[in-house]
């Protein structure tokens, strides 16, 4: 156990019901602390702000840049932070300002008190900094009361016979956090509280099936011969996940490679998602708009060669069916897009990604050219390790959290670290 958690360091990106990630080279760093002793981690609420509010279920205890209670500071439950001059002051509901900080820390006066950001509040502290445009909002919070605001906020709401699926959510979450620690040092904080890593919602995020959740697995990780996995997870796989080479070239684990993900009569465990089967589509002239978009950021192309499209085309699949290779013919040249991509590139109107890379494409030509395009697809995500959705469904089936883990992750084993 010591030596696991001695493993444990910054890694790889994985994400969650709306989560893309990409893996570590190598290992990082050992976490802060022990071994058996429950981490705290840092979580980014907040960059680049040009104001923070604060709030305090009660009087909040507040310390300034050299660890001390600011001197001065009336007793209140409302504060703005403000950037000034390279440090931050603080503002009072009665006009009281402080001398100005490096660094402001709101700390609740006794267990239970949360503390609001922004109206949205959060268990332990906040530390407020500058940063380059405005000031970053930290949580530093134990990693037991942080899982709790983001296994809902990343799962949903289910109904008692799928606590299963929940569980299994917060040991993935559990060890991705742990893998992370340490990740964005350079900005102050471990994670983002956002898709960029693990949707983190705080207390309002909370739910008792969350409670319950953590709680049944608490200090439980997924561990492959004595070091933490990493913890890739997304949406929905469509019946099938994809190897973890099939999205990134430094993520060959043993236990990230593609799995069948169906039941006894060969439907997919992840065929409840409302995101199981999608459908988008692009006349000639919209399609010519959003790749004016987005071949410009993702290849290089200048917008001004993208004046028509006469086809576009799938080269390569991967082991797991999904697309691996599109060509997309310009008329003047042809430009080829590869890997994760696919998905930045061919945006549907929200301007959101595409769904997932397991699709087909309809073309209908007019004289040459494009004039519209459907493209119908499987799932959402990545494809690599746990399905949120397939979980839910193989919960709904009976099976056990350690069963699920064991599913997505094969050949791994659970571990408590504290």
């Amino acid at each position: 156990m010591t030596d696991l958690f001695r493993r444990a360091g910054c890694g790889v990106v994985a994400v969650a019901l709306l989560t893309t990630c990409a893996p570590p080279a190598a290992e990082g760093p050992a976490p802060s602390g022990q071994a058996g002793v429950e981490p705290e981690i840092r979580v980014g609420l907040v960059t680049g702000a040009a104001r923070i509010r604060i709030r305090g279920d009660a009087p909040l205890t507040v310390i300034g840049g050299a660890g001390d209670p600011l001197e001065g500071a009336p007793g209140s439950d409302a504060w703005t932070v403000i950037p000034e001059a390279g440090s931050v002051t603080i503002v009072g509901p009665d006009g009281w300002r402080s001398a100005p900080q490096a660094e402001v820390v709101f700390a609740p006066t006794s267990p239970g008190i949360s503390v609001a950001v922004n109206d949205r509040p959060y268990r332990g502290r906040i530390v407020i900094r500058r940063d380059r445009t405005g000031l970053t909002a930290v949580n530093r919070v134990g990693l037991e009361s942080y899982l709790m605001g983001v296994v809902s906020a990343e799962m949903g709401r289910r109904d008692s016979t799928e606590d299963a699926a929940l569980a299994a959510q917060a040991v993935v979450s559990r060890t991705f956090a742990i893998r992370n620690l340490g990740k964005r040092e350079t900005e102050g904080f471990d994670l983002y509280a956002t898709v960029t890593d693990q949707v983190y919602g705080g207390v309002l995020s909370e739910t008792a099936q969350s409670w319950r959740a953590v709680r049944t697995t608490t200090g439980q990780v997924v561990s492959y011969q004595g070091a933490l996995i990493d913890a890739f997870f997304f949406s929905t796989c469509g019946g099938r996940t994809a190897a973890g080479t099939e999205v990134y070239a430094n993520a060959d684990r043993p236990y990230l490679r593609s799995i069948r993900d169906e039941d006894e009569n060969g439907e997919a465990y992840c065929r409840i998602s409302p995101r199981y089967h999608w459908r988008e589509e692009w006349s000639g002239d919209a399609l010519v708009a959003t790749l004016q978009r987005t071949l410009p950021a993702i290849l290089g192309t200048p917008a001004s060669n993208i004046r028509e499209v006469r086809s576009v085309r799938v080269v390569t699949r991967t082991g797991s069916d999904r697309v691996s290779r599109l060509a997309i013919d310009l008329g003047s040249s042809e430009v080829t897009v590869d890997g994760p991509g696919i998905r930045q590139v061919l945006r549907p109107s929200s301007d959101q990604l595409l769904r997932s890379s397991a699709f087909v494409l309809t073309e209908t030509r007019t004289g040459g050219r494009l004039s519209h395009l459907v493209v119908e697809g499987t799932g959402a995500g990545h494809g690599v390790g746990f399905c949120q959705w397939g979980a839910v469904g193989r919960a709904r089936a009976g099976q056990t959290y350690d069963q699920i883990l064991s599913a997505y992750f094969p050949g791994t084993g659970l571990d408590r670290l504290y």
